[in-house]
């Protein structure tokens, strides 16, 4: 059972993806298969420099992610192109992934990719379930240190991804209620 996590910018995506790795699921998150490309793979690498410059890059000479989200998310067609350079990388990751998975002798029951931009991508029809994770907007300005971005505003509206989800969790209470609410997702899908 192929399962995506999304929802908006500190809704708790990152903790549920944790808690359904300790029940039992195996998990993969969109953003750490960002990290490895920005680190590993010489043509994103390269046509990242050429079209943002060095000044992109950290003091170890890789690829900073907080000075390219500086340059793209003030300039939207920076961020298309960006956006267009990693996205098919990133399916093509999580897609290998899952066949290697489904490879094993004793596959897992459920796989769980978080894809913070599923819907805005038509990335839904790649899962067998969605799973949003969204909360107050009140909480998530705490959890992420400071005033939702403009980067929100583009994204579709949590109500939005709600109706097209098959579960819904509003993550304003504690990692033990979460837990609890994806203990239970874990349980119906492995049935």
């Amino acid at each position: 059972m192929a399962v995506a996590v999304t929802g908006g910018i500190g809704a708790g995506k990152s903790e549920a993806l944790r808690a359904f790795a300790r029940h039992g699921a195996a998990v993969v998150s969109s953003d750490e298969i960002v990290h490895e490309l920005l680190r590993e793979d010489p043509e994103v690498k390269s046509a990242i420099l050429e079209r943002l410059g060095d000044d992109v890059l950290g003091s170890d000479g890789e690829i900073d992610r907080g000075q390219v989200g500086n340059v793209v998310f003030s300039d939207p067609e920076a961020l298309r192109w960006l956006e267009q350079l990693l996205h098919p990388r990133v399916v093509a990751r999580y897609l290998r992934w899952r066949e290697e998975l489904a490879e094993l002798p004793d596959p897992p029951a459920v796989c769980v990719t978080e894809v913070p931009l599923l819907y805005e991508v038509g990335g839904e029809s790649r899962f067998d379930k969605v799973v949003v994770v969204t909360a107050s907007p009140e909480v998530r300005i705490g959890r992420r240190l400071g005033p939702i971005s403009d980067r929100e505003r583009r994204l579709l509206s949590d109500e939005e991804k709600a109706k097209r989800a098959d579960f819904v969790y509003v993550n304003d209470g504690s990692l033990a209620e979460l837990d609890e609410f994806v203990s239970g997702v874990v349980a119906t899908l492995s049935r």
